[in-house]
């Protein structure tokens, strides 16, 4: 179900789409600095089919532009990447990014208020003291929900480039954000300093080969992190090692097939997203034409590697001239880590089963998403042979592009950012791969 407007409006484009650890609640960050969060319906008895519809439960403005006049440089409000925190309490906080600063948000709801105040009248205004004559207890009434958002903290001047991923660590203490060059790690209640972990910057910026694309903690071990590089490596590094880690414990990287070697190897082999599966024994990396698997214990080569849009291979060129080849997708796992997702061109997405190696392309479209419609796998053919409902590679639309998709954390619900469109599938998500 679509869940945005339709308007090409650049502010209402989708940049971030997270499941809370739930997955009752989702949030999705756009590039004009806005968050709408959206609450799962509870399943009625009347409607048993109804649970799993998600409306819009708040909607706030979480970063507004900013120049900085040290730099002259605009500062884009657009959210980078938004991560919940375990629930603690009643109330639910988030943490939103934009290029530079990051934001710790808290959710609350509020049901009932109190009337009958002895010293003010029902507008809030203090009463004549010589009218009060008698003293009564304030009592609470019900009334119309509300769900207020309000800042707890902001977290500023950590960095100097841009941030390209936040994470939570499992501490439930502190978290991380990394930019082009350097990691910090916070404190979620100190907003003043943060400690720098990661620092790749040379003495020479003209001796600067690679960059860090993404970063995250590991699920279960708060001293255990990872980040990708430009270069297509991973580095995990231990916290107990070193106060800054520059000394990786593990380089995971894939030797290069000199056979495949051309102009866009390089470009090509930069990881975009990496995540670390729920039972943290392995990570999921994409790149521009390929998802992997790799082993937490085997530092060679990925255990398993999945063609994404293989076809476009014969097309970097042209994707080269349009700056597509620069596109950063993400990647997903499914809540027991046996199928992974990621998306492609033409609002496309694709499912790999780790068991059966199947293999699906879907498509995130209007009429795909009417209520019980079912998803047709869709395929793209290279060259002369056709099938009735194939898409041939060279009617490919490159400005529809799904790079942002989250995987409930439980279930089989997916949410698929297309443009400024949000659209949540469920139940069977495709009842071939289940």
């Amino acid at each position: 179900m679509p869940s945005q407007g339709s308007l090409e409006v650049s502010s209402d484009i989708i940049s971030t789409v997270e499941f809370n650890h739930t997955g009752e609640l989702l949030a999705t960050g756009d590039k004009g600095g806005r968050v709408v969060i959206f609450q799962r319906e509870p399943e009625s008895k009347n409607a048993p089919h109804s649970q799993g519809e998600y409306d819009v439960y708040s909607t706030f403005q979480s970063h507004e532009p900013e120049f900085d006049y040290l730099k002259s440089l605009e500062i884009e409000e657009k959210i980078n990447k938004i991560k919940w925190l375990p629930q603690q309490n009643a109330a639910h906080s988030l943490l939103s990014t934009n290029d530079k600063t990051i934001k710790l948000w808290k959710i609350t709801e509020r049901d009932k208020r109190p009337e009958g105040y002895n010293l003010k009248d029902e507008e809030g205004k203090l009463k004549d003291l010589s009218t009060v004559t008698s003293l009564q207890v304030p009592v609470l009434k019900p009334m119309d929900l509300m769900v207020e958002v309000s800042p707890r903290r902001i977290f500023a001047n950590g960095h100097t480039y841009h941030i390209n991923s936040i994470s939570v660590n499992s501490d439930c203490e502190t978290y991380m954000s990394a930019d082009d060059l350097r990691i910090n790690l916070w404190h979620l209640a100190i907003t003043d300093r943060s400690f720098n972990i990661v620092d790749i910057k040379p003495a020479n910026m003209e001796d600067l080969t690679e960059v860090i694309t993404a970063s995250e903690f590991h699920p279960h071990h708060c001293n255990l992190f990872v980040y990708s590089s430009s270069k297509g490596s991973l580095r995990l590094c231990d916290m107990r090692a070193a106060a800054l880690c520059d000394k990786h414990s593990k380089l995971f990287e894939e030797p290069e097939d000199p056979s495949n070697r051309s102009f866009f190897s390089e470009i090509i082999s930069s990881v975009s997203d990496v995540k670390f599966s729920h039972s943290g024994r392995y990570m999921l990396t994409r790149d521009y034409l390929t998802v992997k698997v790799w082993d937490l214990n085997m530092e060679a080569r990925p255990i398993e590697t999945y063609q994404v849009h293989d076809y476009l291979r014969s097309k970097l060129c042209s994707l080269y001239e349009n700056d597509c080849i620069f596109d950063k997708f993400e990647c997903a796992w499914n809540g027991s880590d046996s199928v992974i997702m990621t998306g492609a061109y033409n609002n496309f997405f694709r499912m790999f089963d780790r068991n059966t190696k199947r293999d699906v392309t879907l498509e995130a479209s209007r009429e795909s998403s009417k209520p019980r419609a079912v998803l047709k796998p869709r395929r793209v053919c290279v060259g002369g042979k056709r099938r009735r409902d194939d898409i041939s590679v060279d009617s490919l639309d490159f400005t529809k592009k799904i790079l942002h998709t989250a995987w409930h954390p439980a279930e089989n619900i997916i949410a698929i950012a297309a443009t400024n469109n949000l659209y949540i599938f469920q139940d069977k998500v495709n009842s071939e791969m289940h």
